[in-house]
């Protein structure tokens, strides 16, 4: 479990919920049911239309990159590849059928299986590059999938306030019950600000992160498999695949620089 992303959430719903409280209000005038049906069920319908069921269907997995925590170390990877490159140049790339076989992650286990295979080079490229495509596509999908919902949420929200209102302005015998009534009217509107901008979005972000992370470490695979497959000493693999990682940091903190100067 990402404890950051449950711990963003929790800590940004708490937030808005105690500085109402601080300031006199009564947690029990947020909970109102009808309009969290308007917010929420109009939300999914409204992203259920713009989506087809199977992607839909692919929800759990969405939310399973956002709030599963990714065990990633790049450095046991090199070092993983750069060993299997050492019993390649020594004992030839068969002996690594074995080992490829039983490797946990699927991206590298096909491209050492290929390697294996005598595939040639430059097909290896295209077919583990068209696997990376398909990873980043499947995941911009998902992230896409919260976006929308973040951008239908408020939207929804509003509509259901408009609804309150016009239930209110309609029954103006009682003048006072109208305070109460509005306040209901707007819970709408709260539900979906906040929900767009502490669930969908922050999950949607999260998802696209997660998939830089994944496509970054596919990519330092690829180039070790290739380096392997090319017979290329053990030693200047790692110095080849290290310096992608350098490479890899500092475009990301020239990227973080660039975002504060603008």
């Amino acid at each position: 479990m990402d404890l950051t992303t449950v711990l963003g959430i929790v800590l940004g719903l708490a937030s808005l919920v105690i500085g109402y409280a601080w300031d006199g209000g009564h947690i029990t005038a947020l909970l109102v049911p009808s309009a969290a049906l308007i917010v929420f069920g109009g939300t999914f319908g409204a992203t259920a239309i713009g989506f087809p069921t199977s992607v839909l269907k692919e929800l759990p997995k969405a939310l399973a990159i956002a709030f599963k925590q990714q065990k990633r170390d790049p450095v046991v990877v090199i070092e993983e590849i750069v060993d299997m490159a050492t019993i390649a140049r020594r004992e030839g790339v068969l002996a690594l059928e074995q080992r490829a076989q039983e490797h946990s992650n699927p991206f590298l286990r096909d491209g050492l299986m290929m390697v294996v295979d005598g595939t040639d080079p430059e097909l290896t490229r295209q077919i583990l590059e068209l696997e990376m495509d398909a990873v980043e596509h499947k995941n911009d999908v998902y992230a896409k999938v919260f976006e929308a919902a973040g951008g239908f949420a408020p939207t929804m929200g509003i509509i259901g306030t408009v609804m309150g209102l016009i239930h209110v302005l309609g029954n103006l015998s009682d003048p006072s019950a109208l305070g109460p009534a509005i306040a209901v009217a707007f819970s709408a509107t709260l539900y979906g600000v906040a929900s767009a901008n502490l669930i969908y979005l922050p999950i949607s972000n999260k998802i696209k992160f997660r998939t830089k992370e994944t496509v970054s470490e596919m990519e330092l695979m690829l180039e070790g498999i290739l380096a392997l497959q090319a017979g290329e000493n053990p030693q200047l693999i790692k110095k080849k695949l290290t310096s992608f990682l350098h490479d890899k940091k500092a475009g990301q903190e020239e990227g973080a620089a660039n975002g504060e100067e603008e």
